[in-house]
């Protein structure tokens, strides 16, 4: 991710915290499954540029979806931390164009593909 020197904080929560993350700080009075606060974004952006920010993971959430999907837990929880990590760095695909939604989601899976390969296998 270009940033080899970066430092984030990841916090595994239940989605009863995620939810008051999400209602206190997005306006979003529900559980999901990832949050990102980035650090070098805002006002306070460049103070401490190898502070990336923080990942909120709930947990619970993680678990459901991992469900869902037939997949690990161990699994969805690396793909949440690296879909928050892409966040950190700038990408949006909620915000931002259709484009840049596609991007972040291809730049996610050539990630994922190798993390899945070095740690999941």
């Amino acid at each position: 991710m270009e940033c080899p020197d970066g430092e984030l904080s990841v916090l595994i929560v239940d989605d009863e915290q995620i939810r008051e993350f999400n209602r206190d700080y997005l306006g979003k009075d529900r559980p999901t499954n990832v949050i990102s606060f980035a650090m070098q974004e805002g006002e306070g952006a460049g103070v401490a540029p190898q502070l990336l920010g923080d990942v909120l993971i709930s947990a619970e959430t993680a678990a459901r979806d991992a469900a869902e999907a037939d997949q690990p837990f161990e699994s969805e929880l690396y793909f949440l931390l690296l879909h928050g990590m892409l966040h950190l760095r700038g990408y949006d695909h909620e915000r931002g164009t259709a484009d840049q939604a596609r991007e972040m989601e291809c730049r996610e899976q050539e990630i994922f593909s190798v993390v899945r390969r070095e740690f999941l296998t």
